[in-house]
């Protein structure tokens, strides 16, 4: 199936998957889906920032999406960012949040930046847990009762990879004093 850049069109299918995410689970801590208007403004910030934002459709329908956004906003991560995945319901269990990942990291790589961080709400979300661990990713550690939804706290897990050369090297804007 194939996997693209999104397209302003694909907005609303992929504001339909974060509502039901956003209803239904604890991946995301947001407690009212934000709706199409302001998916659009969102992709717009992350796409302006020069970050990697996919999907994945098969037979035109939109079955998940991934993007990299900054990790944080201080320069000195400049080189680091914070993947999201999420896959509609109908079509989990496919392997496509793996396949979305994968063409993430890759997006990444060829940007250039250094490491990938996954922000992972619920220790219980194994699935995530999993996919992130199939790919490479290593558990840094946990961040407990950080949410509060559906009237329990949730915690947060925090997995993190290194992309291209990692830290074995400093890129050669850093080595030459440069700071973007």
């Amino acid at each position: 199936m194939p996997i693209r850049s999104v397209l302003p069109s694909d907005i609303p299918a992929i504001a339909a998957i974060y509502d039901e995410a956003v209803r239904t689970g604890t991946a995301s801590f947001e407690l009212t889906p934000p709706g199409a208007a302001e998916m659009g403004r969102r992709h717009a910030a992350i796409t302006e920032g020069g970050f990697p934002y996919l999907v994945m459709e098969e037979e035109g329908v939109l079955l998940g999406y991934a993007y990299a956004s900054a990790f944080r906003p201080r320069i000195a991560y400049r080189h680091t960012v914070e993947n999201s995945i999420y896959v509609a319901p109908r079509a989990q269990g496919r392997g496509i949040g793996r396949a979305l990942l994968e063409a993430l990291i890759a997006a990444c790589e060829a940007k250039g930046f250094r490491q990938m961080v996954a922000v992972i709400g619920d220790s219980g979300n194994a699935g995530s847990i999993a996919l992130h661990r199939a790919c490479d990713f290593a558990h840094i550690g946990i961040l407990p009762s950080t949410g509060l939804k559906f009237g329990r706290w949730i915690d947060t897990v925090l997995m993190q990879r290194a992309l291209g050369p990692g830290d074995a090297t400093v890129p050669e804007e850093a080595e030459l004093g440069f700071s973007s």
